[in-house]
């Protein structure tokens, strides 16, 4: 028993104590290690941004990533996102890169974390630009895959993949083909048809009829962008009808809203 409480001690003695490195700062040097007080995890808002504690196995310590808040660049993109927040159809009609998709889905996430919509339901036509890709394999959801790639990209920039994949899995997120919407009534729902340049005029007068109680539906599309022959085009036809209607907004974007490569804008005025 004697050996054993000597070899006892010399083991305490050689322990490094963590709460002297973490209260004793006047070592001549900064502490190397740092509290977190409550177990609370880095935030991007925190002020002090010099030492920010990392998880053990590398990775962050939340389900879902910062969402910065969208604010409208310009005065039209500011009407847009108004229309969406009074009205229960919105058509936001403008050239390529004046945001109008994404403000659409920026919108529709917020709706549903809010609890204000139940579910997400996203629709474009598959239309290809100019060129025939053949079949593509796998379920409907595969092959609208590329089609959609547009909204996906807007929806991973507001959700974490984890609450992506999850919610497509459980149907709160819902891609929904153009083809299958007839005879369908979308209640409590935030719906986004995506390039509707691309849809004939009986093709969104269909769309458009399938809104339901507590709904909102956004419809974006250029009408100088078209895939079709601009006779079969029929979203600029519907907006001129539209616009004659109290409960709905059409906002017509332009070159000086444009939020991409300041090229673009110039692009747009040659082309």
């Amino acid at each position: 028993m004697g050996k054993r409480n000597p070899a006892k001690r010399m083991k305490t003695a050689s322990e490094v104590k963590a709460t002297a490195w973490i209260q004793d700062a006047g070592r001549g040097q900064p502490p190397l290690l740092h509290a977190i007080e409550g177990g609370r995890s880095w935030h991007p808002d925190d002020a002090d941004t010099r030492n920010r504690p990392a998880a053990a196995n590398g990775e962050a310590d939340r389900t879902q990533r910062y969402q910065k808040t969208v604010k409208p660049r310009s005065e039209n993109q500011a009407q847009l996102m108004n229309a969406m927040d009074t009205h229960a159809l919105v058509a936001a009609l403008g050239p390529a890169g004046t945001g109008k998709t994404y403000l659409a889905v920026c919108k529709a996430v917020e709706a549903l974390q809010k609890g204000k919509v139940a579910r997400i339901i996203l629709s474009r036509p598959a239309v290809e630009a100019g060129e025939q890709i053949g079949f593509l394999p796998g379920a409907m959801e595969d092959k609208l895959a590329p089609y959609l790639r547009p909204l996906y990209d807007a929806l991973s920039d507001r959700l974490s993949p984890g609450q992506l994949k999850h919610m497509l899995s459980e149907g709160v997120i819902e891609i929904a083909p153009i083809g299958f919407m007839r005879g369908r009534t979308l209640n409590n729902a935030f719906i986004v048809v995506d390039e509707a340049q691309n849809c004939t005029y009986t093709q969104i007068k269909m769309l458009l009829t399938r809104l339901g109680w507590h709904s909102t539906m956004v419809i974006t599309g250029d009408p100088a962008q078209t895939d079709l022959l601009p006779e079969f085009s029929g979203l600029a036809n519907a907006a001129e009808r539209l616009e004659k209607l109290a409960g709905a907004a059409v906002i017509r974007l332009e070159g000086r809203d444009v939020v991409r490569h300041p090229l673009v804008q110039e692009m747009l005025e040659v082309l």
